[in-house]
């Protein structure tokens, strides 16, 4: 089988897709990654052929309009235009990705392709006649009369509504329509049809493949999905051979009890600074040491000092294990990693999948209720960490959690979903 996968985004939208790479890879089969530019290294860590889709909407990262939206979550009337005003910012640069998705997709001699949410590789797929497996990072791409769609803020609504709600995802996916069905005909060469836009049906309207690349221990299932729906747990890289922590790092850990992680990853706001600020002091007023990874510009990038060990990142399957809890913004890559370690969380959400996760990993009995990053102070972080590095019967159910989680092995069960598929 020889294999394309498309992705784009940051690293919590590709890093899974470079594991299914891996692990394609390792059972015998061909593969490309397509996916930002910037993640090229990291392939090629693994020995993995990869295709660049250029930065595209990853260039706005540092957008005010963008800090905005991450920063108030979408919510109310101001959030709602926001979203639009960034939407309207992203749409151009998703032309320039979707370019070289057909470009890849053309030289590929790809049997499969398989596409995160974000990226409508199903045309891709249509136009060299093979299947689109579409894979979701996060729980609310597939609509159930069950429970409301997850990435939406919304007010409690009655069960009869549910279903209804997954009507915003079709709208969210809707916005780039236009660009999507102009690169369709006149660069793929590929007919308008009915329904051309809908990732989770082929053309004949037989339900697509989904693989949902999260544990079904902690996302919600719907018992009205289809037999098409897999969700057989995270999908985790194996460790990068050769890499070594600093001895700076080393001589931190070992120098005192284990310590907190801290960061955020590319979630940066608009006030990394007093995000920085708020950190220290709840550390300070907690009495715990910690690791702060300052990523993409989460957190304020200055040196530490004392109890306070300043990253900029470490592999997160190595450094977690080592910490007593994971403070994080409740990304799903980062929720999964520190679910694997077995280690309590506290988790401050921005906006879109992380409220979902943050309330799910507190739901399983790992983490203390969420802050909302627009609600954190230092007061708020201390108690959270208290109750994350203190509470027994927490770090018991989060280390029996992580067992079972790195059981699963979700990763391996894709692969084999695949060959059963070509």
């Amino acid at each position: 089988m020889r294999a394309l996968l498309v992705t784009h985004g940051t690293r919590g939208d590709v890093q899974p897709m470079l594991a299914l790479a891996v692990a394609l890879r390792d059972r015998g089969h061909e593969v490309v990654l397509a996916a930002p530019d910037s993640f090229a290294d990291a392939a090629g860590e693994y020995d993995i052929e990869f295709a660049s889709l250029g930065e595209g909407p990853n260039r706005l990262m540092d957008d005010p309009v963008v800090k905005e939206a991450i920063e108030g979550g979408y919510r109310g009337v101001r959030g709602k235009v926001t979203a639009v005003r960034t939407a309207r910012r992203v749409k151009p640069m998703m032309v320039e990705v979707l370019h070289n998705v057909g470009e890849v997709a053309k030289t590929s001699r790809a049997d499969v392709v398989v596409h995160t949410t974000g990226v409508p590789a199903h045309h891709a797929a249509e136009m060299l006649g093979v299947p689109a497996v579409v894979v979701t990072l996060q729980p609310g791409w597939i609509p159930t009369g069950e429970f409301p769609c997850p990435m939406i803020p919304l007010p409690r609504l009655p069960r009869i509504l549910n279903r209804a709600t997954y009507l915003a995802v079709d709208a969210v996916l809707r916005m780039y329509a236009g660009i999507t069905a102009t690169w369709r005909t006149t660069e793929l060469g590929l007919p308008r049809r009915r329904g051309m836009h809908d990732i989770l049906h082929d053309p004949d309207g037989r339900a697509r493949p989904i693989l949902q690349a999260f544990s079904p221990r902690v996302a919600l299932s719907a018992s009205d999905w289809r037999d098409s729906v897999h969700t057989n747990g995270f999908w985790y890289l194996p460790a990068v051979s050769g890499w070594e922590p600093s001895a700076a790092l080393r001589d931190f850990l070992d120098a005192g009890p284990a310590p907190v992680y801290i960061g955020f990853g590319s979630m940066a706001g608009r006030d990394s600074r007093r995000t920085r600020a708020v950190v220290e002091e709840a550390v300070r007023q907690a009495g715990v040491r910690a690791v702060l990874a300052t990523g993409w510009g989460g957190i304020a990038a200055t040196a530490g000092t004392g109890d306070l060990f300043v990253i900029d990142h470490a592999p997160h399957d190595w450094l977690f294990p080592r910490m007593s809890a994971v403070v994080h913004h409740g990304g799903g890559g980062t929720t999964g990693a520190a679910l694997a370690a077995g280690r309590p969380q506290v988790v401050c959400p921005f906006v879109a999948d992380q409220p979902y996760w943050a309330n799910r990993v507190h739901a399983v009995g790992v983490a203390p209720p969420p802050i909302r990053q627009q609600q954190l102070t230092a007061d708020r972080l201390t108690a959270a960490l208290r109750q994350a590095t203190g509470d027994a019967g927490m770090r018991e159910r989060a280390e029996r959690l992580g067992r079972e989680i790195r059981a699963e092995n979700g990763v391996s069960a894709a692969v084999a979903l695949l060959e059963n598929l070509t």
